[in-house]
Order: C-alpha cells, then structure tokens, then sequence
C-alpha cells in the first residue's frame, strides 16, 4: 500500500507499545504511517494495524519528512538520526520528533547539530501508559522551539490533545524524569502498601478499596491496583524501561550534587526484579520484588545453655 498523495506520511521508529500506540493515534487523524523496528514480528504487527512497515530507517527518512521516535533510550535515538543508515540519509527529513525518555544534555546537543542543518527537533515524551496513550489521555512535556511546535502543530495535536510546552531542548527530558521519579515512587509505595496490608491479615481487595476511599487514593493506585490485586502484569509499560529512567535521575542528581535516597532504593528493587526475571513485566509487577524482600529468621544459637 502506498500513501494517497492527499494524505500527510509521518515516520515512526521503534514500534513497541509506545510506537503502536502512536501509530494508531495517528492514523486516526488521518495520516499514512510508515514504521520501522529491528524486529520483524513488531513491523508485522503494525502492518496488520494498517500502518505501512518500512524495510529500513532510511526507507522512513526517504519517505517521511517528520518522523516520530518511540525508542528505548539517547543512544538509539542518536544512532537512528545519524548513524551509518539513519534517517539523515534518507532525504527530506525536516522534522524529529523523539517521544523516548532520554539524556538530557545528549538531546540538548542533538538539538543544536539538527539545527545546524535546518532540522527541527521536538522531545515530546509522553507521561502515561501505553493503554493512556492510545486512548489520548498521557500528557506529552514539550521541549524545543515555539516555532517547531507551530510547524509540527498537527502531528502534535494527533498524539494527544494534553500537551505542555516545557521549555527548550532538553527540557522535556528533565520535566518527564521528575514526573517519572514521582510516579514511580508512587506505584512502589503502593505495592508495598498491599504487601504490608497483607501481612496484617487485610485482603489485596480489600486494601485496594480502602487506598481508593481514603486520602491514600492516587493516580498510581487507580490505574495499577487492579493489577497489583489480579497479579496479571501484561506490559503497559515495563519495569526495565522505568530502570533505565531512575538511572538517569540517579546521574543527573549526582551530577547536581543531590542525593535522591528514596529512588535510589527503588532503583535497588528494580534491579532486584529484572535480576529474578521480571524485567520485561509491567511496572506494576515490582510487588513481586517487594514480596521476595522477606526477612531471614535469625539462627538458633547452638550455645549450651548456661
């Protein structure tokens, strides 16, 4: 299937569960969508959503002059813009949109060497799950020029109708790693609500009903208490990739010189759950962890008694 000449192409690289999610976003507001991801079942997948699967990143690049990233972290979105194959060998690229939770002063400094060669470029990370972004409702942290958002104005708009203009390059960055730090430290608490609840002799249920009753009623606990009750952690999104976040708000504290001592014994748990094999679980799913965090009863004395 080729685009309709009348209909607008928007590229998108990585075609996980953000991806998709703005593949079908997009597509309901009546753009074409050409997708890229290194593995075969996920173009397939996108293709079978009625996006249209590229053989390659500079397939994207010769066929979309505004292409949107969903990929793991700076590096790839770096490797993807300028590597050896990557959209700036494409052609008419004009506009990156990079919708990855990323470095800060690398996306500041890619910023600066696209605009060297008159190409806007957008961070525009999404605060919400997967399931929030497909139905509209994550809020997406804006970094870049006010005239950069004017031009992309419409691929914006289709992505999600809550937007916040942050500042410039970078800054989009910095405002989702600070929310990101809260959510995350909201859904841990949680769980470890529950865990402890349980072991007082309060039903998951019923602990669940008593959060959403009382001031203890959260974001966190509306949209992950279910799952934490259920014990079904299919992915919205994955505690590896919240991992990969906490460590970059460990560096830039660090680099700040602030500690951050809640997150960095969440950053512990996470490590603890991708170690046992929950990586690639729902965020929710650090219950487990906090589950698997007992105590070791304290050995019997083998001392004669006196």
């Amino acid at each position: 299937m080729t685009s309709s000449p009348n209909v607008r192409t928007v590229g998108i690289v990585g075609l996980g569960l953000v991806g998709h999610a703005l593949g079908m976003r997009l597509r309901a507001a009546g753009f074409d969508t050409l997708g890229f991801d290194v593995r075969p079942a996920a173009r397939e997948a996108f293709a079978a959503h009625g996006g249209r699967a590229a053989a390659s990143i500079s397939q994207v690049g010769a066929e979309a002059s505004i292409v949107v990233l969903a990929v793991f972290e700076t590096r790839d979105v770096i490797e993807v813009v300028e590597g050896a194959g990557g959209l700036l060998t494409g052609g008419p690229v004009r506009t990156v949109i990079d919708c990855s939770t990323g470095d800060p002063d690398l996306l500041e400094a890619l910023s600066a060497r696209l605009a060297a060669r008159g190409i806007d470029f957008i961070e525009a990370p999404l605060s919400g799950s997967s399931q929030q972004i497909e139905a509209g409702e994550a809020t997406v942290l804006l970094g870049g020029t006010r005239e950069a958002l004017a031009r992309a104005d419409a691929v914006l708009a289709a992505l999600s109708p809550r937007r916040v203009h942050v500042g410039g390059a970078g800054m989009g960055a910095r405002a989702k790693l600070a929310t990101n730090l809260v959510i995350g430290l909201n859904r841990a608490v949680l769980a470890e609500g529950f865990v402890f609840a349980q072991a007082l002799g309060i039903a998951p249920q019923a602990f669940l009903d008593l959060v959403l009753a009382t001031p203890a009623r959260s974001a966190a606990a509306e949209a992950k208490g279910a799952m934490m009750v259920s014990g079904e952690f299919a992915p919205q999104s994955r505690i590896r990739q919240h991992l990969k976040d906490v460590g970059l708000m460990l560096a830039d504290a660090q680099a700040a010189g602030q500690r951050l001592p809640l997150s960095e014994t969440h950053a512990a748990l996470m490590r603890a759950a991708v170690a046992a094999g929950d990586g690639e679980l729902d965020n929710a799913a650090i219950i487990r962890q906090i589950r698997r965090e007992t105590l070791v009863p304290a050995p019997v004395s083998s001392s004669p008694e006196q």
